[in-house]
């Protein structure tokens, strides 16, 4: 049985397919098209998960929508009306923003759909709800037969948060929240402040905050965003511009908090808007903190499966781990909407279809993959100098490159899904050199100068160098560095002592595994720069023409494709 996974209705599309229960291939449009984030139908993933499947649409059973039409219209309606009453350009706004948008989102699927399959014979479509494609459908695929279950982020269908728990191929909803009570319209509009992009830019709010002081506007900002003894989120919304549809802050915000900074590149970050994106921060990791401990009472679950693209905030999310009282908390790789096609079509097959759960996500390469003959052509073709690094030395060549300070583009196997670059299509760097992280800042990555850099890990390494007592293979729960190895591990660790690890593992990337052994014999610390082979603005690259590209375009020094090494020098 053959299910094809789509979220197209908001941003990041991404298609997959389930073949038999099983994972097979997950594909971002983003990394074909390389427009970062798109919001574009899935018309390539599609076409390339079904070629690298060796499928046809014909051999298409089932489509699963990470998205129900109809859902929560009549609350939209009513919304929309109230809107037209309070300010005249509120219901075009609402009109444009939010109905017009679907309206364009499932005509590209119905056209797709009547093209793909012309004849009589078409598969089953299952429309999803947003909040159980995120929420139910990363239970079907985590590793826990029991667990509670958080979703939350700007807005599905009209729902912001879904809280449930989840038992086997089942799940009981046990509270929602519904816009404009947003947890990630408010960090978004808090994005817009600082001069970001939101729904694109949240990462670097969050890397801003420890900058600030949490104290200057905690207060009030406790006030602004609140969770009652229910867990249901309440927002002070003369503080936001809802009916922009963006969650952008009023007028009254700018003055609380003072003037927002330009977005443009360049523009200075003043301490308010340090202080700004450190007490919103702070708030919503207090306000998670307090709905995982409602969860953890009510249900008495030990795990928590958490979703949504407020999950890919990881500084929380390391906070879960420490406080909420669950053993462990489950985050998928692509826990955003791009995520939302894998979990629409577990839910079809799990709970739609009652199909035993046989799967776990624990490997994030579902990806693309390039042959030695693909890039040797690739290389040949431009005329390009390279060498091929005899079979077993290759990681021990790159380690003594990156002993001796350079800076390498690490092209491997299968793509990544999600976000992260988790050593497949990563940039990798020596973590004990005290200028590393601005070189990479400024030289390759072309990016804001206070931005930090992850350090990738072999699991069994971690408790040397990290506070961290679980495994973290998808770069989505911050720890702390120990004190004592802050200042040997400079490039890696954030102004407040803090670091995105990556847990490495052996059985699911071993040439990476590997890797940081080598470069843990010649320096003593078996630890990774890694961050995503890209630059700023772009998506994560996806072929070895992207990397090319990336290579030469930037400061990197070494480019390694497989087993070829490419450098700029003569």
């Amino acid at each position: 049985m053959n299910i094809l996974g789509l979220n197209y209705i908001f941003h990041d599309s991404t298609a997959c397919l389930v073949q038999d229960g099983r994972l097979t291939i997950a594909l971002e449009e983003e990394r074909l098209t390389r427009q970062k984030h798109t919001d574009a139908f899935p018309l390539q993933a599609i076409a390339r998960c079904l070629e690298i499947a060796g499928l046809t649409p014909d051999d298409v059973d089932h489509v699963a929508v990470s998205y129900r039409p109809g859902l929560d219209w009549h609350k939209k309606t009513a919304y929309g009306l109230k809107l037209a009453v309070s300010s005249p350009r509120g219901l075009p706004l609402f009109f444009h923003g939010e109905v017009m948008r679907f309206v364009y989102r499932q005509a590209a699927f119905h056209r797709w759909f009547e093209s793909a399959f012309p004849g009589r014979r078409k598969p089953t479509v299952h429309y999803v709800p947003h909040h159980l494609a995120h929420a139910a459908g990363s239970f079907f695929v985590s590793p826990y037969e029991s667990a509670a279950l958080l979703s939350t982020d700007g807005s599905g269908e009209w729902a912001t948060t879904f809280k449930g728990v989840g038992h086997g191929r089942t799940f009981t909803r046990l509270g929602q929240d519904y816009f404009p009570w947003s947890q990630g319209d408010v960090y978004g509009a808090v994005t817009e402040f600082c001069g970001f992009k939101q729904n694109y830019d949240e990462g670097k709010t969050m890397g801003l905050a420890p900058f600030g002081d949490a104290a200057t506007f905690g207060d009030l900002v406790a006030r602004i965003v609140t969770v009652d003894d229910d867990a249901r989120v309440h927002v002070d919304r003369s503080y936001f511009d809802y009916p922009s549809f963006r969650g952008a802050y009023s007028g009254k915000f700018r003055e609380t908090f003072g003037e927002a900074r330009k977005a443009t590149r360049g523009a200075p970050f003043e301490q308010h808007h340090k202080d700004v994106a450190a007490a919103f921060q702070k708030n919503l990791e207090e306000s998670l903190l307090a709905i995982a401990r409602h969860l953890r009472a009510r249900t008495g679950a030990e795990y928590l499966v958490i979703s949504g693209g407020v999950a890919l905030n990881s500084v929380a999310n390391g906070r879960l781990v420490r406080e909420s009282g669950f053993k462990d908390v489950y985050v998928m790789p692509a826990a955003g909407d791009n995520g939302t096609a894998i979990g629409a079509a577990f839910f079809v097959h799990n709970h739609t279809l009652g199909s035993p759960r046989t799967f776990i996500h624990d490997d994030p390469y579902v990806g693309n993959e390039y042959s030695r003959a693909d890039i040797r052509k690739l290389l040949d073709e431009f005329k390009l100098s390279y060498r091929v690094v005899p079979e077993g030395t290759l990681e021990t060549t790159a380690a003594e490159l990156l002993q001796q300070g350079h800076i390498l583009g690490w092209f491997q196997g299968r793509m990544e899904i999600g976000p992260r670059a988790l050593g497949n299509r990563s940039i990798l760097a020596n973590p004990t050199l005290p200028g590393m992280k601005d070189k990479i800042n400024a030289e390759v990555k072309h990016r804001e100068a206070f931005r930090p850099f992850a350090p990738s890990c072999p699991i069994e390494d971690t408790p040397r160098f990290f506070e961290q007592n679980v495994a973290d293979p998808f770069m989505l729960k911050v720890c702390y560095v120990r004190p004592e190895m802050r200042t040997a591990l400079p490039a890696i660790t954030h102004v407040d002592g803090t670091a995105r690890l990556q847990t490495v593992h052996a059985d699911t990337n071993p040439r990476y595994y590997k890797l940081h052994r080598e470069f843990g014999k010649l320096s003593g610390f078996p630890v990774l720069l890694n961050t995503s082979f890209n630059v700023m603005g772009e998506p994560i690259v996806e072929s070895p023409a992207d990397a090319v590209r990336c290579f030469f375009t930037t400061g990197l020094d070494y480019l390694v494709l497989g087993d070829h090494l490419l450098t700029k020098r003569a």
